[in-house]
């Protein structure tokens, strides 16, 4: 096994997750695009692996990367069927803005 991360390169790296996430987080807020509102949702999801794999690692642990490895299966499963909704929605109204929810009831 390989020894544990120093401990100042564990804090270059939650700082760059947390950075990402900011990233993410100023996304969602401030856009109404459906497509741009879900990528910002996945660099949300992409600094939590992060952090989790770098702690995983200073720790020496391997549950870090169990759980990193869930979250990626589990977000590529909210983004095919969040593209679908999209997708779906793109295709009856022409101009389609994330505050407007209600054409979404069926």
């Amino acid at each position: 096994m390989s020894p544990a991360m120093p401990p100042g390169l564990i804090t270059d790296y939650v700082a760059l997750s947390a950075l990402i996430f900011l990233i993410g987080v100023t996304g969602v807020v401030t856009r109404r695009n459906p497509l741009i509102v879900l990528m910002a949702i996945e660099l949300m999801w992409n600094a939590a692996n992060l952090a989790m794999l770098a702690f995983a690692r200073a720790w020496l642990n391997n549950a870090g990367q169990v759980f990193a490895f869930l979250v990626i299966t589990v977000a590529a499963a909210e983004a095919a069927i969040a593209l679908a909704i999209v997708l779906i929605t793109f295709r009856r109204a022409v101009n389609v803005d994330v505050d407007e929810v209600a054409s979404l009831h069926g």
